[in-house]
């Protein structure tokens, strides 16, 4: 479980004020479950993002993960971020291996280690790739090698901060479907940055709403519920969904605070 206790943060903008990019943050993930945040650019998710991560320290507020107050980086947390942050002169095998390295683990440098990551990647179809280049793999290879990267530290938090943006629509809803399979499997508890209403309703179990009118704070909350009858894939076709979207919709646009009619 992660939670977060009035987390604020500003920035210092030379010649200017300080700018407030979080605004004392309520919050709370619970554990197993997909989790998603939306809203518009500049409205502090990937700083929200980036404070769970361990990578930026929040000038007020305290954030929780596992019950422990998180002191910079957690090796119980791993990151997906939009650009997947793959080094493009290592193959795809050392990119892998790169939290075993800089956790200093002793089976990231023996041959245990090794095993451990061509298995993740045969799983996740690249195996016979390990000697490539990111330069040479599609797009949905290249997040599925940062997904790779992420599970070899076995982490028990996923972050993802638009991990799907830069794929074609028929490819992201399968990038959708396949994360989800990975986080059941791997029992993870997953948070994820997006921009679009109907990807938070279609994966989230709970989806929280940053909008543009109250920039760095949490306008909105809402829990999705689904048949328990139904298919996770068929959700896209129920009157549900759409009654989720619209609901989310106007949490965006400040009309409403959550839930649906």
């Amino acid at each position: 479980m992660v939670e977060l206790k009035d987390v604020s943060l500003t920035y210092a903008l030379k010649h200017k004020k300080e700018s407030a990019a979080l605004r004392q943050i309520n919050a709370r993930f619970d554990a197993g479950k997909f989790s998603a945040i939306i809203g518009p650019s500049g409205c502090g998710k990937t700083s929200l993002i980036k404070i769970m991560a361990g990578l930026l320290s929040p000038n007020g507020g305290t954030v929780f993960i596992g019950g422990s107050q998180l002191r910079g980086v957690c090796g119980q947390v791993a990151v997906i971020f939009q650009d997947y942050g793959l080094l493009p002169w290592k193959t795809v095998m050392d990119n892998a291996k790169l939290p075993l390295r800089i956790r200093n683990a002793k089976f990231g440098i023996d041959r245990g280690g090794r095993q451990k990551v061509r298995n993740l990647l045969e799983e996740f179809g690249l195996g016979s790739f390990a000697d490539h280049y990111p330069r040479q793999l599609s797009g949905g290879m290249r997040q599925r090698l940062a997904i790779v990267r992420a599970l070899v530290a076995e982490p028990e938090l996923l972050l993802m901060d638009e991990p799907f943006s830069s794929l074609d629509a028929l490819s992201r809803e399968d990038a959708q479907d396949f994360i989800l399979s990975v986080q059941r499997e791997h029992r993870l508890t997953v948070i994820m940055v997006t921009h679009s209403i109907e990807e938070a309703v279609y994966l989230a179990d709970s989806v929280y709403v940053m909008n543009g009118v109250n920039p760095g704070s949490i306008t909105g909350h809402i829990k999705i519920s689904r048949n328990a009858d139904s298919s996770h894939a068929g959700f896209r076709e129920e009157s549900l969904f759409q009654e989720y979207c619209g609901a989310l919709r106007r949490i965006l646009q400040n009309r409403d605070k959550g839930g649906i009619p």
